[in-house]
C-alpha cells in the first residue's frame, strides 16, 4: 500500500476543473492511492444554496453532499491513475444506493470519505460516506468515467 498524501487548495484546483461555486472540496486530509480518500468541505452559512434551502432551517442539499463525495473520488482517481496534467476528466455517470441519514447545517466541517469498489482504466465505481462529527449524513455508491476533456 502506498503512503498517504494530502492536498492543499492549490493542488485541489490543479486536480479538479471545478471552481466556485461548484468546488465542494476544501482540503484533502489523506489519499491512499488505490485505496481511499479523506477530504473536508467547510460548510459556511454564506453558501448560495442556503438562501433557498430552506429559509429558517438551512440544510445542505443531499445532492451536493453526493457531488462533494464525487469530487473527492475524482481526486482519488486522478492520483491513483496518474492522470494529473493529462487533460483527462472524471465524469459522474451513475448514483446508486444513496441514503441520507442526517441534515448538514451551516458552520460544520463535512468529512468526505470515498474509496474504490471497482477500478478499470476508463470506468471506476466508488463508495462514499459523508459525516459530521462522526455522525453519518450520507452514504452512496457511484460510478464515474475517465474521458478526454471536450475539444481535446
Amino acid at each position: 500500500m502506498s503512503e498517504p498524501v494530502s492536498y492543499d487548495i492549490p493542488k485541489i484546483l490543479a486536480a479538479l476543473p471545478h471552481r466556485y461555486p461548484m468546488l465542494l472540496v476544501d482540503r484533502v486530509v489523506s489519499i491512499v492511492p488505490d485505496g481511499e480518500i479523506h477530504a473536508i468541505k467547510a460548510v459556511s452559512f454564506n453558501e448560495g444554496f442556503f438562501q433557498g434551502h430552506f429559509p429558517g432551517r438551512p440544510i445542505m442539499p443531499g445532492v451536493l453532499q453526493i457531488e462533494a463525495l464525487a469530487q473527492a473520488a475524482g481526486i482519488l482517481a486522478i492520483e491513483t491513475l496518474e492522470l494529473a496534467g493529462t487533460g483527462k476528466l472524471v465524469y459522474f455517470m451513475a448514483i446508486e444506493e444513496a441514503k441520507f441519514r442526517a441534515p448538514v447545517e451551516p458552520g460544520v466541517l463535512l468529512d468526505l470519505q470515498a474509496g474504490f469498489v471497482q477500478k478499470r482504466a476508463r470506468v471506476c465505481k466508488f463508495w462514499g460516506k459523508a459525516s459530521v462529527g462522526g455522525k453519518v449524513t450520507c452514504e452512496v455508491q457511484f460510478t464515474a468515467m475517465i474521458a478526454d476533456a471536450p475539444g481535446a
